[in-house]
């Protein structure tokens, strides 16, 4: 058995995504990889998971070589399906990116890129998820290259339980990274919009469209630091509970 780590490989974009493929090329070389990723894209799918039909699984080549496993259902799908019947050892590591365009603010709740990492952090595996800040002539190079750096930080030094990092990466040159920030998840809403169409059959139909409204500038905040060139890392878990609110809403009165 190879010394090297095993990890994971996950993402919300589908196993043909650039993203995924850059991450799976430079992490294959410190580590022992799987991918078991989407077959179709996933993004904004949240942490869903398939219950109602059977998961399918076929193995995708690229360049006419072995990639990963395709997987007919959500990032979610992808870690348990993995972990539960794919592999034949537990990853030391899971790794969900490389996402196209950045997972910042609310958007983390929507994310399947963040949501295959918390995933990894519900069965006890340290996990990363790492976004990329742009939609826009994307370049995978530096985060991936950040993703392999991370990877020997986060195997020394032990998360503590439940929680998993959330990674942006600011798309400018690397030689313009300012460095790192450890921040919080921003709370810039989105002013939306479902721009009302017709399709050829004069069926209306509707398509969501929005703009983030005022985000946060401050540097110990996702979208600040990831705006003024600083890899942004958040670090999150999978426990909803309002800590702070829970004796006032025991004085409540339910009778």
């Amino acid at each position: 058995m190879s010394d090297k780590p095993f990890i994971l490989i996950a993402n919300d974009d589908g196993i043909h995504a650039p993203g995924i493929q850059a991450l799976a090329r430079a992490v294959r070389q410190i580590a022992d990889i799987t991918v078991v990723a989407p077959a179709t894209e996933m993004s904004a799918v949240g942490h869903a998971i398939t219950l109602s039909d059977p998961l399918r699984v076929c193995e995708y080549s690229l360049d006419h070589e072995f990639f990963g496993y395709a997987v007919s259902g959500t990032p979610s799908d992808c870690v348990k399906i993995a972990y539960w019947a794919l592999l034949d050892r537990k990853p030391d590591m899971i790794i969900s990116g490389i996402n196209l365009g950045p997972n910042t603010g609310i958007n983390t709740i929507y994310s399947g890129t963040v949501s295959a990492a918390t995933e990894g952090a519900i069965l006890g595996i340290p996990s990363f998820a790492i976004s990329l800040g742009t939609y826009q002539k994307p370049d995978f190079t530096f985060a991936a290259k950040f993703a392999c750096k991370l990877v020997p930080i986060l195997l020394k030094n032990k998360l503590p339980e439940g929680v998993f990092l959330n990674v942006n990466i600011p798309p400018c040159k690397e030689e313009e990274i300012r460095g790192v920030k450890i921040t919080r998840q921003g709370k810039a809403i989105y002013k939306e919009n479902f721009d009302k169409r017709s399709d050829p059959h004069g069926r209306t139909y509707y398509w969501l469209t929005g703009d983030k409204m005022d985000p946060e500038p401050d540097l110990d905040i996702d979208d600040g630091a990831m705006a003024q060139n600083y890899v942004a890392i958040t670090p999150a878990h999978y426990d909803l509970t309002c800590y702070g609110f829970m004796d006032d809403l025991k004085k409540w009165v339910f009778e």
